[in-house]
C-alpha cells in the first residue's frame, strides 16, 4: 500500500515537474526567439538608416555637382553675352563713326558741288565771251587774208599736219629705241637670274637596267627548268629579261621606264629572297606594282609641297610621280617640269603676275608624258584633256595646251611657259643630245622638205619640233598645198627617228614687184 502510495506521489510529482520543465523550456524558445527578432529589426533598422545616409550624401553630392555644373554654365553663357555686347558696342561705335565720316563727306561734296556749280557759271560767261573774241578775230582774218574760214582751216591742218608727222616720227624712233634697250636689259637680267636659282643636276635614264647578282649560279635559277621562270617574269613584267655572259649581272631592257623599274625591284627582291619560281614571282611583282604606286604618290606630293602647290588631284599627283621614270634627250621630265616652275615663278613674280598660279602651270605643263606612250596624240593635247578632265584652272590648261604653239596663247602664263620651257631645254648641261647629233637631224629634216618640187626653203624651228616649208606660188596651188604636207610628213615618218612629233606647216605667198623709174 505503501508502495503504491509512493508509486502515485512519485507519478504526480514527476507531472508537475514536467509540466513547470515544459513551461520553463517553452519560455526560453519564446526568449530566444524574442531576442532573434529583436536582432534583426536593429540590423534592418541599422542597414535602413545606412541606406538612408547614404542616399542623402549621394543626393547631396548630386545636387552639389548640378549646381557647379550650373554655375559653370550660367558663368559661360555671362562671358559669351559679355563678348557680344562688346562686339555689339564695338559696331555701333564703328557705326557711329562711319555715319559721321558719310555726313561730313556730304556736307563737303555740298560744298564742292557749289563751288563747281559757281564755276560752271564763270565759265559759261568767260565761254560765250571768248567765243565773241574768237568771231570778232576770225572776221578780221578773213577780211585780211581774203579766204575763207574752211580754206584758212585746211591751211593750217597741211602745216601742222607735216609738222606733226615729222615730230612724231622722231619721237617714235627714241621711244622705240629707248623701249628696246630697257627690255633687253631686263629680259637679259630676269631670264639670267631665273637660269642662276633654278640650274639643276638631271638624272638620265636609258632604255636597259643592270641587276647586280650575288653569283654565277642566281642566273641558272633565274632561267628555271626549260625557261619556265624567266617567261614567267617577262610575261608579268612586260620587260625583255637579257642574261649573257656579263659576270654576275642580268640586264632588263624596256622602252617603258614604268615596267622597267618595277621589274628590276622585283628581280632584286626574288634574287636576295632566294625563292624563284612563277608562283613566287607573280607574288613578289604583285606587291612591287602595289608598293610602286604608292611610292609614285608619295613623288608627286613631295614635288608639289617642294613648289608649295595644293589641291592637287589625286591622280594628277600620281601622275607627276611617272614623270620621274620619262626623260627627253636625257633630260628628266619630273625635274624638268620642276625647273619650268622656279623659271615661271621667278619670271611671273617680275612681270607682277601670280607665282602660284605661274608655279602650277609650270609643274603641269608637260603631264601628258606621262601617259603619251599609251594614248594617241601629242603630249600637249593629252595633258590638257587630262588637266580639264582633273578640273584644273582654264589657265593652266591653256598653258599646257599652247606651250608648243600647237593652241592658240590666251594668257600670258603661256607665253612664260613658252619662253620657260625653252630656258630650261636648252641650258648647257640640260639634255643629252650633242650638238652635232642635234644640228644633224635638223639638216635631215630641212633636206627632206627641200627635196620636194616647188618648195623654194624649209625652216626647222622649235628644237626640230616644227618646220615651215615656203613654197613657190608659182608651182604650188592652193589646192596642192595639203597634199604637199601630207608627203613631207609620210617622208619623215619613214626616213627620220625622232622623238614626240614634228609639225609641218606649209607656207605660199604671193608677191607682186614693180619699179618706178
Amino acid at each position: 500500500m505503501n508502495t503504491l502510495y509512493m508509486i502515485f506521489i512519485s507519478l504526480i510529482a514527476g507531472g508537475v515537474i514536467g509540466y513547470f520543465t515544459k513551461d520553463i523550456v517553452e519560455r526560453n524558445k519564446l526568449l530566444r526567439v524574442k531576442e532573434e527578432a529583436e536582432r534583426f529589426l536593429r540590423e534592418a533598422k541599422e542597414k535602413a538608416q545606412e541606406i538612408i545616409r547614404k542616399a542623402d550624401l549621394d543626393g547631396k553630392e548630386l545636387l552639389y555637382k548640378l549646381r557647379v555644373d550650373f554655375e559653370k554654365r550660367t558663368t559661360q553663357k555671362k562671358d559669351e553675352l559679355a563678348q557680344l555686347e562688346k562686339r555689339i558696342s564695338q559696331r555701333e561705335e564703328n557705326l557711329e563713326k562711319r555715319l559721321d565720316f558719310i555726313e561730313s563727306k556730304e556736307r563737303e561734296i555740298s560744298k564742292k558741288e557749289a563751288q563747281i556749280s559757281n564755276l560752271m557759271q564763270e565759265l559759261t560767261t568767260k565761254n560765250n565771251h571768248l567765243k565773241q573774241l574768237i568771231q570778232e578775230e576770225k572776221d578780221k582774218l578773213q577780211k585780211i587774208s581774203s579766204l575763207t574760214p574752211e580754206e584758212a582751216k585746211n591751211l593750217l591742218l597741211k602745216m601742222f599736219s607735216e609738222e606733226l608727222k615729222a615730230e612724231k616720227a622722231i619721237m617714235l624712233k627714241q621711244i622705240e629705241e629707248e623701249v628696246k634697250e630697257e627690255a633687253d636689259k631686263k629680259a637679259k637680267e630676269i631670264i639670267s637670274l631665273a637660269i642662276q636659282r633654278c640650274a639643276v643636276e638631271h638624272t638620265t635614264e636609258t632604255t636597259v637596267s643592270v641587276v647586280q647578282l650575288p653569283n654565277e649560279e642566281v642566273k641558272g635559277r633565274i632561267i628555271g627548268r626549260e625557261g619556265r621562270n624567266i617567261r614567267a617574269f617577262e610575261m608579268v613584267t612586260g620587260v625583255d629579261l637579257v642574261i649573257d655572259d656579263t659576270p654576275e649581272a642580268v640586264s632588263i631592257s624596256s622602252f617603258d621606264p614604268i615596267r622597267r623599274e618595277i621589274a628590276r625591284i622585283a628581280l632584286e627582291k626574288l634574287v636576295m629572297d632566294g625563292r624563284i619560281h612563277p608562283a613566287r614571282i607573280e607574288e613578289v611583282i604583285d606587291k612591287v606594282k602595289k608598293d610602286f604606286e604608292r611610292q609614285l604618290v608619295e613623288e608627286g606630293k613631295a614635288v608639289a609641297f617642294e613648289l608649295g602647290i595644293h589641291n592637287l588631284h589625286y591622280e594628277i599627283i600620281k601622275l607627276l610621280g611617272k614623270l620621274k621614270y620619262r626623260t627627253s634627250f636625257g633630260q628628266n621630265a619630273l625635274q624638268h617640269s620642276k625647273e619650268v616652275a622656279f623659271i615661271m615663278g621667278i619670271l611671273a613674280g617680275e612681270l607682277g603676275l601670280d607665282p602660284r598660279i605661274a608655279k602650277r602651270a609650270g609643274l603641269l605643263h608637260d603631264i601628258g608624258k606621262a601617259v603619251d606612250h599609251q594614248v594617241e596624240g601629242t603630249h600637249s593635247n593629252i595633258g590638257g584633256e587630262l588637266l580639264r578632265k582633273y578640273g584644273e584652272n582654264e589657265i593652266v590648261i591653256n598653258t599646257a595646251e599652247s606651250h608648243h604653239e600647237e593652241a592658240e596663247f590666251k594668257s600670258i602664263y603661256s607665253v612664260l611657259a613658252l619662253v620657260s620651257d625653252a630656258i630650261s631645254a636648252s641650258r648647257p648641261g640640260a639634255r643629252r643630245e650633242t650638238l652635232e647629233n642635234y644640228i644633224k637631224r635638223l639638216k635631215e629634216l630641212e633636206s627632206i622638205a627641200t627635196n620636194f618640187e616647188g618648195v623654194e626653203k624649209a625652216f626647222a624651228i622649235q628644237a626640230g619640233r616644227e618646220i615651215r616649208v615656203i613654197v613657190q606660188p608659182n608651182k604650188v596651188k592652193d589646192e596642192d598645198m595639203h597634199l604637199l604636207a601630207y608627203q613631207i610628213k609620210k617622208s619623215v615618218e619613214k626616213d627620220m627617228e625622232y622623238p614626240g612629233q614634228i609639225k609641218i606647216t606649209v607656207i605660199r605667198e604671193t608677191r607682186t614687184v614693180d619699179y618706178a623709174k
